[in-house]
């Protein structure tokens, strides 16, 4: 009898579990976070990079953000030793005392030359912000007023219970409205970062911005170069060949010729194929820029010459 009750509770729990991972499955399958197996195509992971709170004055709703982007499709390579093709370990190492755990290690901040200020765990907790946990939107601002140059990295912001979708949708709704961007801070990857919030459909899209101290002034980057403007047919002819070029945005037709390049020598070397290196392209003779103009508006853009010359302004 013992052994009957056994086998039928041992029964049960296995249903259960099936029954949790179907439900688990067909979840992830309807938000869209299932991977499809041997594809590049990038999708929405299965987990949120960051869980929290989204807050307007005394409105707030639990969040979670996704990246925007992915890079899985990546080609990455493993350092292997070449006389066995192992893999090799990256080992912490002591230089006095050797090999060391990784878990044992300390933080420390070097003052001076092999001279450290220690933190421990518990310090560093205790500087934690309440933005570890919470996105406070603080400011409205029009989109145009943000600078190019401090656009980051773009994530996606979703309800993360179904109990905060109403105030999700509220301040969604009132950003597209009234046409204005969101500015707010969050602790990210041990740092307080400021980010926009954008609405975009039936979402919020959430970029970090980069800080005033981050950004290297333009005066500054490009104060050597003279301030002399160059000749107006040069410019004319400049401005045709730009004309010519003019289109849509359109990101699918650019690819990563590289990348699409080392998966294609990588297939290559995996069939035994014998690779032949292409001798490189020599820089031909140094010509005149207006001649180098007009003939690129001759050529509908460009395109009719593979050698590389020099320009002389």
């Amino acid at each position: 009898m013992a052994a009957r009750k056994k086998t039928k509770a041992t029964r049960s729990h296995t249903k259960t579990s099936h029954r949790k991972a179907a439900a688990h499955h067909k979840a992830a399958q309807a938000h869209g976070h299932h991977k499809p197996a041997n594809t590049n195509e990038p999708h929405l992971s299965s987990r949120p990079m960051w869980q929290g709170s989204l807050r307007l004055s005394l409105v707030s709703c639990p969040v979670a953000l996704y990246n925007a982007t992915s890079r899985t499709g990546d080609v990455s390579f493993h350092l292997l030793n070449p006389e066995t093709n192992n893999r090799i370990r990256m080992i912490p190492t002591d230089p006095d005392t050797g090999p060391v755990q990784r878990s044992d290690l300390v933080k420390g901040y070097e003052i001076s030359k092999n001279h450290y200020v220690v933190l421990s765990n518990e310090e560093l907790d205790a500087v934690r912000l309440e933005t570890t946990k919470t996105i406070e939107i603080e400011r409205f601002v029009d989109e145009k007023e943000i600078d190019r140059l401090y656009w980051n990295a773009p994530y996606y912001l979703l309800p993360n219970e179904k109990a905060g979708v109403e105030a999700y949708t509220v301040i969604r709704e009132a950003l597209a409205e009234t046409g204005r961007i969101a500015l707010g801070r969050v602790v990210m990857h041990t740092r307080e970062r400021l980010v926009a919030l954008e609405p975009r459909d039936k979402g919020i899209i959430v970029y970090t911005l980069r800080m005033g101290d981050e950004v290297i002034s333009p005066k500054e980057a490009f104060d050597d170069i003279p301030a002399a403007r160059p000749n107006k047919e040069m410019i004319e002819i400049a401005r045709k060949i730009i004309e010519q070029k003019e289109g849509d945005f359109e990101p699918e037709k650019f690819e990563d010729r590289y990348e699409n390049a080392l998966r294609d020598l990588i297939r290559r070397k995996e069939k035994g194929e014998k690779l032949v290196t292409a001798e490189p392209v020599e820089e031909d003779n140094v010509i005149d820029l207006m001649d180098a103009l007009k003939k690129s508006l001759k050529t509908k853009g460009g395109n009719g010459h593979s050698t590389r010359r020099r320009v002389r302004s």
